[in-house]
């Protein structure tokens, strides 16, 4: 158990590095200077000594709003299928719950957005909607398929079965899965092409929008999310899609994973270094391929068995 609780608190403490990790990668391969890895932690420790400034126009949303939206994905992490065999604790947990978790977190951070002094907040907590209302169903499916070639329902403990017996005969359903969640893993942590994190562009922000007003310990919490949300969403494939390391012992496991995590982390700064982004009613068309994925991976599985 101890172990356990250890791979939960590295898992956090590892999410800002990714982060860093996937800025440093793009500045390098757009010819520029890369920032150093550590950046993420030094923008935490900034963030520490930085006075709140609250509007008088906002309410105590903006007080609890942080809190909360952080809370469920802390909560997701002990749900998420184990780094090494025989770890996790926790019960059956589908993708459902999982999903249903991420969804209050965003939905928290939209409503700090409503609640901001200016228009921006808005304007992003409605892009959010917009966007988090095409990519729920999409990944429930995504999630529910793998579940089935798992021949479990767990999340959880799909990554364990997936990792001691790969499904072969399943291969088509499972690359299709694999194709509808990275399009979803680039969308729910507003990457390029759906959303640019680095940006403050009125006519292009999403995710900016909703914290532009938000300072000192309240930000921090909020960037922090961000980077816990990426972190999960990269378990999440290096466990389902990427199913080996399990079997390993645990130093090499957790190698293994670490590893995969930051595979993930260099294959999202590839792909928005040669992606541009795309307009608000064209994201619409890239999240329709992932439903489209990822019904194709249920039919596949159900009606053709491949």
């Amino acid at each position: 158990m101890i172990f356990y609780f250890i791979s939960i608190f590295s898992m956090i403490l590892l999410s800002p590095l990714l982060l860093s990790f996937i800025k440093m990668l793009k500045m390098f391969l757009l010819y520029k200077r890369p920032i150093s890895l550590l950046q993420g932690y030094r923008d935490i420790l900034k963030l520490l000594t930085k006075e709140i400034v609250i509007s008088k126009e906002s309410s105590s949303i903006i007080k609890i709003a942080p809190f909360l939206t952080l809370s469920p994905l802390l909560l997701v992490l002990f749900f998420l299928p184990p780094i090494v065999k025989g770890e996790y604790f926790v019960g059956f947990v589908d993708a459902f719950t999982i999903t249903g978790l991420i969804s209050l977190s965003t939905f928290f951070l939209m409503l700090l957005g409503l609640d901001s002094a200016s228009s921006f907040g808005g304007l992003g907590s409605s892009r959010e909607a917009f966007i988090s209302a095409l990519v729920e169903p999409a990944m429930i499916l995504t999630l529910f398929s793998v579940s089935m070639m798992a021949n479990t329902l767990g999340l959880n403990q799909a990554g364990v079965n997936l990792s001691s017996h790969f499904p072969i005969k399943h291969t088509a359903s499972f690359i299709f899965a694999g194709i509808s969640f990275f399009i979803l893993l680039m969308a729910e942590n507003g990457r390029i092409p759906i959303d640019n994190p680095e940006t403050h562009l009125e006519l292009t922000m999403v995710h900016e929008a909703m914290v532009l007003d938000i300072s000192g310990f309240y930000l921090l919490l909020i960037e922090l999310a961000s980077s816990i949300k990426f972190m999960i969403f990269a378990s999440l494939f290096a466990s389902l899609f990427m199913p080996f390391g399990l079997e390993l012992p645990a130093f090499l496991g957790v190698l293994v994973f670490v590893f995969k995590i930051f595979l993930i982390a260099a294959l999202v700064g590839i792909f928005e270094v040669n992606t541009a982004k795309l307009r608000l009613f064209k994201v619409p068309n890239l999240l329709g391929i992932a439903i489209v994925f990822s019904f194709l991976s249920l039919i596949t599985f159900y009606v053709l068995g491949a």
